[in-house]
């Protein structure tokens, strides 16, 4: 869902210039500024040293809701995948800019009993460590889907005629796809006064 905004947007961005998209499977959208990459194996990104020496920021998008996928299976695309790309882009361009999609509820201490909060604490911990000069987490809580999917996940289309009554009653806890991928495209361009940042001060970046 955010991934896929992210280009969106980068796209009607005037000020990027060139987007390149790491992905499995060909995307239905294109365009000239768009660079389309169908890679395989997320534990191994060595093939694609050249592309990461090529590009200004990584804006880490990839994700599961811990409802479709066993334990050890959210754990290796949250964390295993991440780190193995991130450990690849600075061992080829110290000086990328790395933005993180984690989540509202995400736990620093790694304590957690929801494994959400304590795999994407972990990645979170284990980023900050590396030697990023530039590195941004993004905890955004509910985020309300703007552009439709059509093999989005059963609560998503559940909870989606229900968010504009989620917006008037708690609105800091709401986040629209478009604000959210705006959000982590400022924070790739122009960065932030620190390193984390939770819902509302995302919301403020627009």
């Amino acid at each position: 869902m955010v991934g896929s905004e992210v280009v969106r947007q980068a796209i009607l961005d005037d000020a990027i210039t060139e987007i390149t998209a790491i992905v499995r499977k060909p995307l239905t959208v294109s365009h000239p500024k768009l660079k389309i990459v169908l890679h395989q194996n997320f534990l191994d990104y060595t093939a694609l040293s050249e592309t990461f020496k090529a590009n200004d920021a990584c804006l880490w998008c990839l994700g599961i809701s811990q409802t479709q996928v066993n334990k050890e299976e959210y754990h290796t695309i949250t964390y295993d995948y991440c780190m193995s790309a991130a450990n690849e882009m600075l061992k080829v361009n110290p000086a990328i800019n790395f933005i993180f999609l984690s989540g509202a509820g995400a736990d620093s201490e790694e304590k957690s009993r929801t494994l959400f909060a304590r795999v994407k604490g972990k990645t979170e911990n284990a980023l900050q460590k590396l030697p990023f000069k530039k590195l941004y987490i993004a905890r955004p809580a509910a985020i309300r889907p703007i552009a439709k999917r059509e093999k989005a996940p059963l609560f998503e289309k559940i909870l989606r005629p229900l968010f504009p009554i989620f917006q008037l009653i708690i609105p800091s806890q709401i986040i629209t796809s478009v604000d959210l991928a705006k959000a982590l495209l400022h924070l790739a361009k122009k960065g932030a006064d620190k390193i984390i940042l939770e819902n509302v001060e995302l919301k403020k970046l627009m």
